[in-house]
């Protein structure tokens, strides 16, 4: 009987140990998406899908699929000037609510830029800064790009909302730039890095143009999501159905931003800055989406 006791008394040792790293867990994602799959229709014509993986590392990623021919009242906007043509930082979140888009995601890398401390960082909301690569909104060009050695890949949308990679129209109306090609043609590029793991932002048209993609990866976060690479960015976008795509800023910038009903911004993703997670980064240049809702 004793031996009985014994062993009735250990086996729920696993039982326990494996509630208390539940709830461990549970206390780290407060205040962060839910680390669970969703599929969601947004607006019409938009559908939200968050990707959970665990292996090889923990992963969470948050796409949007946009038809273009059925989103109503779909236009584009990249992160206007000033009237002395330059541009000061926004954090996502601002940015939508300054414009009032209805989906916002960050844009190009930018200078100067650093991030020492909570204290010490550059830039703040209002800070001037200027974008890597070329960069036009509403025809106005105030980015050249030149100041880079390796040329960014761009993304060029005409004033009827086309999208177009690389290829600038006669007239520019929007352009963003990026960090690298993911996908051309349908297959990913060679030679992305697949070791490095950051927060990733990245964009995507299927081969037609009709379907758009918008992936965010969340990073630097254990336990919840520790990022993604280049290789595995371009797997998710291409996974999703996307013939061309670049990768956006990633790192602290990554941020993905819905309007909510009542106006305000929804943050989709779980964005880290100084390594706070839930603090939106201020950058350069933003694409916001208007839809009729």
């Amino acid at each position: 009987m004793k031996k009985i006791r014994r062993s009735f008394k250990w086996a729920g040792l696993p039982f326990a140990f494996l509630l208390l790293l539940a709830g461990i867990y549970f206390v780290f994602t407060i205040g962060r998406p839910a680390p669970i799959p969703v599929k969601r229709q947004l607006f019409t014509g938009v559908t939200y899908y968050r990707k959970i993986h665990y292996l090889p590392h923990s992963m969470i990623a948050h796409v949007l699929v946009i038809d273009t021919k059925n989103a109503n009242g779909l236009k584009f906007l990249v992160t206007p000037p000033n009237e002395e043509g330059t541009v000061t930082a926004r954090t996502t979140s601002q940015f939508l609510e300054e414009f009032d888009v209805q989906i916002a995601i960050n844009g190009d890398g930018f200078f100067p830029w650093w991030s020492r401390s909570p204290l010490d960082y550059y830039p703040h909301a209002g800070d001037p800064v200027t974008p890597n690569g070329f960069t036009a909104s509403y025809g106005r060009v105030y980015a050249d790009g030149l100041q880079d050695a390796r040329p960014e890949p761009t993304l060029y949308i005409t004033r009827r909302g086309a999208l177009e990679f690389n290829h600038a129209p006669n007239n520019i109306f929007h352009a963003l730039s990026g960090d690298r090609m993911l996908v051309q043609a349908g297959e990913i590029v060679e030679g992305l890095n697949n070791t490095v793991l950051h927060p990733r932002t990245a964009i995507g048209i299927n081969k037609n143009g009709r379907w758009l993609y918008i992936v965010v990866v969340d990073g630097r976060q254990p336990f919840y999501s520790n990022g993604a690479t280049f290789q595995e960015l371009a797997e998710i976008i291409q996974d999703f159905g996307a013939f061309t795509a670049i990768s956006l800023d990633g790192g602290g910038s990554s941020t993905m931003v819905i309007q909510g009903g009542d106006g305000h911004p929804i943050i989709l993703n779980s964005p880290i800055d100084n390594y706070i997670p839930g603090r939106e980064r201020p950058v350069a240049n933003h694409l916001g989406i208007y839809l009729d809702q």
